[in-house]
């Protein structure tokens, strides 16, 4: 940021700009506003000059060289006030730093970090190093007053004429001097000693957080910041008034601000700035990005004589403000609302109350092929408007990106006249949407009872299949458990009877080895005799035995023929 000086005594603080720090700015003006470089404000002074703003001691007005007045270097203010201690001595006047030596156990203390305060007679006393300074000999406190202490490190001091400024990286201090003119320190300092009037701080100024904000009152968009500094002066009535020294500017990225001395304008890029030349005046405060907004028209005639008005929307950037301001407009939208009426009037008026009553918006999404009747006013609108308002806004500095007609409202009779029709077609409508409404009803009813019954025969079905495939099941089942179990019991009959053959063959082979075994023929005849009775206790002691050999056998045989045949006669009779 760099420091400009007039030669009147006031100071302008910016960055040399003659058009915004933006990327889509025209590097080139037209011809009939010719772009001045930032010595133009001066209007011709010969003085100005560009400088750093930290360049106290050369560069500044208040900083050139006058007596008593110390720029704060690298060193501090300790060797700021040796300095100024030097000149007085050079001059002939009281040294500024006591010559007392401090003590370490009785007297005023002064902490490290500080500086110690003596009213000497009206005059200051600075006591720079740490310690304890006595009250004796009673001769060197006789015409002295203690002060105090002050840190080194303070923003500003101000001691019996004495004044000692230091301000950060953020922070600007603004200053009167001893003949009331303004000026602005900026990360750095100075200590100075009026021998005729006062160094007044009128304000330490927080750069980055100023008080009142600067708001688009059409848009709503912050414009940047501002801090009026206000100094009391007395006038010749005794009353004490306020006026304003100096304007701080804190613009952010992508605005600017335009100033203006005499008839000269210049535009002010964003970032830190300060005011304190009384001929330069802020002019505004102006945003370089998009902006969007619904614009309301007043009504139009159209060539029938319907009165119309329309809502249109505006999409624009401002580029170059200096033109803008040019102009006399304060907002882009009071410039393109006036543009816009003027242009929309002269189309409205060449077109018939027919050709805008069917189509109620312009857009990308119903731009149409000329067939229908309303095909006039959107190819006037798409045309002419938009051409002309493009044209209108670069005139201003503006380039409009985007212009749609959203709404029209026909006026007088009319209007009540589409109210009417419009009232009359939208309860048809609600008519037939409620008699759409009521079907669609029905349908869905009879298709949800429907859907019902068929999940009730479904659900009637599925028990019954459910219950004739478990019986079927348990059919099946207990037929394979009856032939596994007839299986079963005839494996097991078969393996009984097995087993009591084999136990009666072993029992016949146990008794046929004992027969054979007996060798006595007397006991052979007696086991005869035991079969026989054996035999006749089995049949009854009333059987009689025939023989099944031999001539009895033959006899018995012939016997039962004859039986048979006479028996078989006596049927047939």
């Amino acid at each position: 940021m760099d420091t400009f000086n007039f030669a009147d005594g006031a100071t302008v603080v910016a960055g040399p700009a003659s058009i915004a720090n933006h990327k889509e700015l025209p590097r080139e003006r037209s011809s009939d506003f010719p772009a001045k470089p930032y010595s133009a404000i001066t209007n011709g002074l010969s003085k100005a000059k560009a400088v750093s703003a930290n360049d106290f001691s050369k560069v500044d007005f208040a900083l050139e060289d006058r007596p008593f007045f110390v720029p704060v270097g690298k060193d501090g203010i300790t060797a700021a006030l040796q300095k100024l201690d030097k000149q007085l001595q050079q001059t002939g006047r009281s040294n500024l730093l006591s010559k007392k030596h401090p003590v370490s156990w009785i007297g005023r203390e002064v902490p490290p970090g500080n500086l110690g305060l003596i009213n000497h007679g009206g005059l200051p006393k600075i006591l720079t190093r740490p310690g304890r300074y006595p009250g004796f000999p009673l001769r060197n406190w006789w015409a002295r007053e203690w002060g105090g202490t002050k840190g080194l490190s303070d923003t500003s001091i101000e001691f019996q004429g004495l004044t000692v400024v230091q301000v950060s990286q953020n922070q600007a201090a603004v200053v009167s001097d001893p003949q009331n003119r303004i000026f602005v320190i900026k990360n750095s300092g100075f200590v100075a000693y009026a021998v005729e009037g006062t160094y007044n701080v009128l304000a330490i100024v927080d750069q980055t957080h100023l008080q009142t904000a600067m708001k688009d009152h059409v848009t709503g968009v912050t414009l940047g910041w501002t801090h009026e500094v206000r100094m009391r002066s007395r006038v010749g009535t005794g009353k004490e008034q306020e006026y304003i020294v100096a304007l701080f500017l804190n613009i952010p990225a992508n605005n600017c601000a335009i100033l203006q001395r005499g008839d000269d304008l210049e535009l002010l890029p964003a970032g830190q700035h300060y005011i304190t030349n009384p001929n330069v005046t802020l002019r505004g405060l102006y945003t370089l990005g998009e902006n969007q907004l619904e614009m309301p028209t007043k009504d139009i005639f159209t060539r029938d004589q319907v009165p119309v008005g329309l809502r249109i929307y505006l999409k624009w950037q401002l580029v170059e403000p200096l033109k803008l301001t040019t102009h006399g407009y304060s907002t882009p939208y009071d410039a393109l609302r006036d543009k816009t009426q003027s242009i929309l009037t002269q189309i409205v008026a060449h077109l018939d109350y027919s050709s805008m009553v069917k189509q109620r918006s312009l857009g990308p999404d119903n731009l149409d092929d000329g067939t229908d009747p309303s095909s006039a006013f959107l190819d006037a609108l798409r045309t002419r408007a938009m051409d002309e308002m493009h044209e209108a806004a670069l005139e201003y500095g503006i380039i409009l990106k985007d212009l749609a007609v959203i709404d029209r409202q026909f006026k007088g009779e009319i209007a009540s006249t589409m109210d009417k029709l419009t009232t009359r077609a939208l309860q048809a409508q609600v008519e037939a949407a409620n008699v759409d409404r009521e079907n669609s009803n029905k349908v869905k009813q009879e298709e949800g009872a429907l859907a019902v019954a068929r999940i009730r025969a479904q659900t009637r079905n599925c028990p019954r299949k459910t219950q004739a495939d478990s019986e079927a099941y348990g059919v099946i089942a207990a037929a394979k458990a009856q032939a596994e179990r007839t299986k079963i019991e005839a494996l097991a009959q078969a393996e009984a009877i097995r087993l009591t053959a084999e136990a009666d063959a072993e029992a016949i082979r146990i008794k046929a080895a004992a027969d054979t075994g007996v060798v006595d023929q007397f006991a052979r005849e007696m086991g005869m005799r035991r079969v026989e009775v054996s035999r006749i206790q089995a049949f009854g002691d009333k059987t009689v035995f025939v023989p099944s050999d031999g001539p009895g056998n033959q006899m018995g045989s012939a016997m039962a023929m004859g039986m048979a045949a006479s028996m078989g006669s006596g049927a047939r009779k």
